[in-house]
Parts: structure tokens; sequence; C-alpha cells
């Protein structure tokens, strides 16, 4: 696991801009809130703003990343194939307000840009609170809260990362403008997890349980939370 910055960089194959984060005094414990914005100022292109940000938001990026408590040791590393088990699971699903509309009125491409901004902004703070981001849908971001790894205070940090996540998509504009909205349900309860859930954009039966769908129809409205 990288100690410092320029050893994370190096380790990701992004360690031409070392010297631009050290000139800036980006550390280590900051790295998960840098934005795509941020990191565009930092020098880095397109491709290595996503690589960055798919990395920083993995619950494996590093030890030292800020969590909503004292300092928490990282999770594991995940398995590609854990068996399923049954655990208490706080479930935070959230999704853009509105886009279906954006699809009909912006260029796709423009809409896949928005999109993965949008993303990278969930993930980037579920990583923050320690979640896990188990896959996305379309617009939709599902993260689980207490897998792999359980805490006792893991319903409170969904909700952090959920009022956080709203937070960060308000910041978020389209091309011409216009203010983009999420809206977040949260649950909590039984589940039966396993197989491929490590890997995202896995099978849609990995979690088994009413939990998931309670937190995805909790969101119609903008905060609601149920456990």
């Amino acid at each position: 696991m990288a100690r410092d910055v320029s050893e994370w960089l190096l380790e990701l194959g992004l360690g031409k801009y070392t010297e631009a984060f050290a000139a800036n005094d980006v550390e280590f414990e900051v790295l998960s809130e840098l934005s795509d914005d941020d990191l565009s100022q930092l020098g880095l292109s397109l491709g290595h703003r996503r690589k960055f940000l798919k990395a920083i938001a993995k619950p494996t990026a590093g030890a030292q990343r800020e969590a909503p408590t004292d300092a928490i040791e990282a999770p594991p590393d995940l398995p590609k194939h854990a068996e399923a088990e049954r655990r208490q699971l706080t479930v935070m699903f959230c999704d853009l307000v509105g886009s279906t509309a954006l699809s009909q009125r912006l260029d796709p491409e423009d809409l896949r840009e928005v999109m993965r901004r949008y993303q990278d902004a969930v993930a980037g703070v579920v990583a923050r609170f320690e979640g896990h981001v188990a896959k996305f849908l379309g617009d939709g971001v599902l993260a689980f809260f207490g897998w792999p790894r359980a805490y006792e205070d893991q319903a409170e940090r969904a909700v952090r990362s959920g009022l956080a996540a709203i937070v960060a998509v308000a910041d978020l504009k389209t091309e011409d403008g216009q203010t983009l909205e999420a809206r977040v349900g949260i649950a909590t309860g039984q589940v039966v997890i396993g197989d491929i859930v490590g890997e995202i954009a896995a099978e849609t039966d990995a979690v088994a349980g009413e939990t998931p769908n309670l937190a995805a129809g909790c969101r119609d409205w903008r905060h609601r939370v149920r456990w």
C-alpha cells in the first residue's frame, strides 16, 4: 500500500503528476475529496482523471482516507468470489432527478460526460464514509454500508454519505448551466449477500432481501431515511 501521494501516484501509473500534487500541497488524506475540476486544474487529462477517481473510490485506496469518525483501518481487499452470508446491511440508492429529460435534451456525448461526473461525485462521497459502491445502474448508484466490513455506525455513515452526495451533485452543472439534483433512499435490514458482489456491475441478484427495494423506494422523496 502506498505510504504517500507520490508513491500512490506511481503505483497508479500517474507518476508524472507528482510535482503538480506536491506544488499544490495535496496530501494523502485529502485525495478522496478531489473533484474532477480539481484534477483538471492539476493538469490531469480526461482519461487520467477518470482513472484517478475510479481508484480513489475503491475501499482499498488507502487507510488514511477521511472517515466520519476517528481513524479506522481500511477494509481488506475484496474477494472476487466471496461465499454468501447473512448480514445486517445498510443500503443507499442514489439516482439523478430528471435524467430522462436530460437524455432527450442533451447530445449523447454531453450526456455521457454529465453521467460520468455525477457517478464520480457520488462514488467519491461513498468512499469517504467507508461505504462500498456495488453497482452503477444507469443513473443509479447502489452502495453498501456494512459490507465487506461491518461498523457499529454504518447507518449513520450511510445517512451522512447520502446528504453529502446530494450536496456534491448539486454543485454539478450541465454544459448549458442547468444544476443537477440527486435523490437518495436508505434502508437497513437483514440480507444474504455473496458471490461476486465485490465486482462493480456484478449480478443483479447478488443481494437477496427486501432492504435494497426499500432503499430504492425511499428515494421518491429528496431526503428520506428508513431503518
